[in-house]
């Protein structure tokens, strides 16, 4: 399963803007990416409710995920990982 690690950098956490920023970059992916931390179930990162109920503050570890079930035809596993790639970058560069 494509899964990277990374810290959530934004100074409120994954609330108000720099969630709805990150839920509009997973969902123009294309793929069903889950966030999570502390070993705990992923939630869909593509619903601004789920992601802001988890309550990710700055400085939190979370783990992006994509099961291999869930890539589109038109899609590989190495497009899912560049994706992660891309949306871990985002969370450690958002500030404010």
């Amino acid at each position: 399963m494509p899964a990277r690690k990374a810290v959530v950098q934004a100074s409120i956490g994954l609330h108000a803007r720099p969630a709805a920023a990150f839920v509009r970059a997973v969902t123009q992916t294309g793929f069903a990416v889950t966030i999570s931390k502390d070993g705990r179930p992923g939630v869909d990162a593509r619903s601004l409710l789920e992601v802001m109920t988890e309550d990710f503050a700055c400085g939190c570890e979370v783990e992006l995920a994509v099961r291999p079930e869930t890539v589109p035809d038109n899609a590989s596993l190495a497009d899912a990982e560049r994706a992660l790639t891309e949306l871990c970058a985002l969370l450690e560069s958002q500030s404010g």
